[in-house]
Formats: structure tokens, C-alpha cells, sequence
């Protein structure tokens, strides 16, 4: 007992201590390293203050947009930027690797993506299921909209479509996506009448028409990413192979990926702005929270419940066991994509940030961002994928459908497969949630219950995603160090001996060093 006193006293004294030495140019340089940080939190805090206080102004639709343009301004910059940055990224990332290092690398990525996304649907839907928010009746919800409904093989068809994408020039502003149209088929039918009539076996022709509904091909507006993250992925590793001779590409790609992170951080100056009018602005656009019902209330509370499970507890858990560090630290470096996140509710959108954040605050090796963030912002989606779980599974509650368990496997499967489906734009998971709803029967008109809170639950599952994503780049890079340092080694003596085979076309300098070397020597011994 009396050691444990002294061991805090001694710690109480060196604290007092580095307190008492904390100098005026400690505060400057602390408040100046971390600037960006404290700028974009302070601006979320005054986006929310600014948008509750202009609320009793009742502004129209039109003023609205109008003070919301700053934050369009942000979203837009970074949007311009995600192309450029995805493509050069992942074929820089791509090419820095041999095909066995990359090939381990994406098994460990894709092996975190599948563990975290199934994870957090289990979490879903059984956070809905304890805490039941579906209870009640569905007449207390206004009037409903009609969704287009998807056939789940099509939007699966369409998702391997995507990845191969037959112009990619079109890909940087469209994807594919299944439509469908109506077509009149004529059936001739043979009536035999011998059938009815046993006297006369005469025969009667008929012909029916009807309609039918069939899939047709279609384009949708936004970055087909998956397909181009697919053909930079194979483009790195054929340039990786290539050595001397895809050199110059590999620069070319190199010197891009460098010029859009410099943008980046010239853009990084504005952003606290464009979050804090993105922020207010969506806060003066809501509806009236006093009109939400219970229920709607209930699920917006069961959802951020399941949100914080994951990403307070699971993934740092996930980090804290693997690479035995303290994950609150490497996520202190990330505060600021997550609050970029928060404010754009887009995954790709704040994927230059989180470029940066991972970067240079916790260090982690450029091989590996540009290799796992892009595909991570493409296909990881943690927070998407519990949130369809568990709006699923609200949905059949609001319309009274005991599920089984066949079904709610149903559900867990789909909404991991539409996680990857959904793009990382905003609102994309409410496009997929029709995949899963259709999966398992219930009415897929019932999403338009949930759209009044969506807007804010898709921010929160956005910084989510972030977070998943951020914390597999740290994952990787620990369990893929080893690689990473025969790779280093590799490319030491791969340097040295490119040296050793260029000397030879420096022989006729080396030999006429050589005679005059020796001409001087000869005279100055004269």
C-alpha cells in the first residue's frame, strides 16, 4: 500500500512538474500543429449553434440554398479532387508492390473489410431486436411515396457489371444500372373444341396480348468507382512488373498523386467553412424534430446506439488487439476526416483528407493508403451495413411481420452485399436498403418512413465508415511490415545494382579521367 502511495505521489510530481514547464511557445506550437483540427471542430460547434438560432426565421427553400452555398463550394472542391487522387493513388500504391506483396496485402484487406462489415450487421440487428423500436402503430407516420422497385439479381448483376466498366471515360461520370421497360407480347392459343362439343371437333385460334416488364439497360449519373478502382488496381500491378520500362509511368503517377495532396492541403484551409455552413444549413432545412414520432425517435436512437458499439468499442477494440498500440491515440489523428465526414456525409468526398490525416499524423506507410483507403472507400461500409440491417428489421416491426431466423440470415447477407453496392456518395445506402427489403418481401415503399431522419443518420454512418476504413490502413500496415521492409531492402539493392549496370556506358569518361589523371601526375613530377 505504501509503494502504490508513492508510485502516484511520484506521478502526481513529475505531472505537476511538465505543467509547471509548459511555456507560452509550448501553447503557440501546440495551437499551431494542431490548427486544422481545432478550426473544423470549432466549426461543426458554430455550424449547430448558427443553425438552431436561424431556425425561427422560417427561411424559404431558395434562402436556404443560398446560405448553404459555401458548404456546396467545399463539397464540390473535394468531389474534384476524388478522381484524380482514387486513380493515381491506387496505381502508385499498386505499382510500389511485387504481385505476392499485394496479393497478401488485399487477402488482409479484404479479410477486415468482410470481419467488420458482418460485425457491425450483427450488431444491427441485435440492437433492434433488444431494443424493439418498431412498436407502435404504423398510422402514426405520415403519408407514404412510391420507390422504384430493383429485382436483388439484377442490382447484383449490375455490381459485377460496374467493375468493368466498357468505356472509362464514361465510368468517371456514369455507372451502370439495370432500368426496366414494358414490352406487349402476342401469345397464339389453340382452343380445341372436340373438347367441349363431342359431335363437332372443330378448331378455334386465339390470340392474347399482354404486358410484360423487362430489364433494359440504363446509365445513372456518379463515378463508377468500383470499375475504376478495379482497372487502376490491374494497371499498377502491370506497371509494378513492367520495371525499367513502366518507370515513367509510375513517375507520371507518382508526381499527380503529389500535386492532388497538395491541393489537398491548400483546400484543408477552407474546409472549416464550407462544414460549418454545410452543417447549419442542414440544421435549418429539417423538419420539425417536436412532429417526429416515437417510433422515428426510438429508431434514430437504436441506430446511433448500434453506431457507437462499432466505433467506440469494436473497431478499437479490433485495433488495440491486433497491433497491441492505442487505437484513441491513432484516432485523435484522424479527427479531422471524421469531422470532414460528419459534415460532407460522403465516403469519396473525404477521402482526400483522409489521405492526409492518415499520412501525416499517424504515419502510415504511402504504400498502403493508396492501396487499401481507395478500395476501402468503395466497397468498406461498416456503417451503411448496420444501419440497412437494422432499418430492415424496423421496418417489418413497424408492419407487424414476426421475422425467422432464415430471414434475418436473409437480411445479415443482403445488407452486407449492398453495403459493397452502395457507392460512396450521400444517401446511396437508402437505393440499396430496396435490395434488401425485396430479399426478404416486406414493402419497400416503407423506406420513405425513415427518410425524415436520414439525412443526419447517414452523416454519423459515414464518419463510421471512415473510421473502419482508417483503422484497416493501420491494421495492414502492422500485419504487412515485414513485406513492407524485405520491399525496402529490395528496392536498396535493386538501386545499387541499376548504379553497377550503368557504369559501363561511362567507360570512355572513366578512361579519359583516367589519362588525364595521369598526364597531370606525369607533369607534376617534372
Amino acid at each position: 500500500m505504501q509503494r502504490f502511495r508513492e508510485g502516484i505521489h511520484i506521478r502526481t510530481m513529475k505531472a505537476k512538474r511538465k505543467v509547471e514547464e509548459i511555456s507560452k511557445e509550448d501553447i503557440q506550437a501546440f495551437l499551431k500543429k494542431n490548427a486544422f483540427v481545432l478550426f473544423t471542430v470549432g466549426s461543426v460547434v458554430v455550424g449547430i449553434v448558427l443553425g438552431f438560432a436561424l431556425r425561427p426565421y422560417k427561411m424559404t427553400y431558395r434562402e436556404v440554398k443560398y446560405f448553404s452555398f459555401p458548404g456546396e463550394l467545399l463539397m464540390r472542391m473535394l468531389q474534384m479532387l476524388v478522381l484524380p487522387l482514387l486513380i493515381s493513388s491506387l496505381v502508385t500504391g499498386m505499382a510500389a508492390l511485387d504481385s505476392k506483396a499485394s496479393g497478401k496485402m488485399g487477402m488482409r484487406a479484404v479479410i477486415y473489410y468482410m470481419t467488420t462489415t458482418f460485425i457491425a450487421v450483427f450488431i444491427g440487428i441485435i440492437i433492434v431486436l433488444i431494443i424493439h423500436p418498431g412498436k407502435g402503430s404504423k398510422e402514426e407516420f405520415g403519408k407514404q411515396q412510391t420507390i422504384e422497385q430493383v429485382s436483388p439479381a439484377d442490382a447484383f448483376l449490375d455490381l459485377i457489371r460496374n467493375m468493368f466498366p466498357p468505356n472509362l471515360v464514361q465510368a468517371c461520370t456514369q455507372q451502370f444500372k439495370t432500368k426496366y421497360g414494358k414490352r406487349t407480347v402476342h401469345v397464339t392459343v389453340t382452343v380445341n373444341d372436340t373438347v367441349f362439343n363431342s359431335t363437332n371437333g372443330t378448331q378455334e385460334v386465339m390470340e392474347i396480348t399482354r404486358e410484360e416488364v423487362i430489364p433494359v439497360q440504363g446509365q445513372v449519373n456518379g463515378v463508377n468507382a468500383l470499375g475504376l478502382v478495379v482497372f487502376s488496381m490491374c494497371f499498377g500491378l502491370i506497371i509494378g512488373n513492367m520495371k525499367e520500362q513502366g518507370q515513367l509511368l509510375r513517375d507520371f503517377f507518382d508526381s499527380l498523386n503529389e500535386a492532388i495532396m497538395r491541393l489537398v492541403a491548400i483546400i484543408m484551409w477552407y474546409a472549416p467553412v464550407g462544414i460549418l455552413f454545410l452543417i447549419a444549413g442542414k440544421i435549418v432545412e429539417m423538419d420539425d424534430l417536436t412532429q417526429m414520432g416515437g417510433q422515428l425517435g426510438m429508431y434514430t436512437i437504436t441506430v446511433i446506439i448500434g453506431l457507437l458499439i462499432h466505433g467506440v468499442l469494436i473497431l478499437p477494440t479490433l485495433y488495440f488487439v491486433i497491433t497491441r498500440q492505442n487505437p484513441f491515440i491513432f484516432i485523435a489523428g484522424l479527427l479531422q476526416a471524421l469531422v470532414t465526414a460528419l459534415g460532407t456525409s460522403s465516403s469519396s468526398a473525404t477521402l482526400p483528407v483522409t489521405f492526409k490525416c492518415l499520412e501525416e499524423n499517424n504515419r502510415i506507410d504511402k504504400r498502403i493508403t493508396r492501396f487499401v483507403l481507395p478500395v476501402g472507400a468503395t466497397i468498406n461500409m461498416d456503417g451503411t451495413a448496420l444501419y440497412e440491417a437494422l432499418a430492415a428489421i424496423f421496418i417489418a416491426q413497424v408492419n407487424n411481420m414476426e421475422m425467422n431466423f432464415g430471414q434475418i440470415i436473409t437480411i445479415s447477407i443482403t445488407a452486407t452485399a449492398a453495403s459493397i453496392g452502395a457507392a460512396g456518395i450521400p444517401q446511396a445506402g437508402l437505393v440499396t436498403m430496396v435490395i434488401v427489403l425485396t430479399s426478404v418481401g416486406l414493402p419497400t415503399d416503407d423506406i420513405t418512413l425513415i427518410i425524415a431522419v436520414d439525412w443526419f443518420l447517414d452523416r454519423l454512418r459515414t464518419t463510421t465508415n471512415v473510421l473502419g476504413d482508417s483503422i484497416g490502413a493501420g491494421i495492414v500496415e502492422f500485419l504487412s511490415r515485414h513485406e513492407l521492409r524485405s520491399k525496402d531492402v529490395e528496392m536498396g539493392n535493386s538501386v545499387l545494382e541499376e548504379k553497377e549496370r550503368k557504369k559501363p556506358y561511362k567507360l570512355i569518361s572513366q578512361d579519359s579521367d583516367f589519362e588525364n589523371d595521369k598526364r597531370a601526375h606525369s607533369e607534376s613530377n617534372m
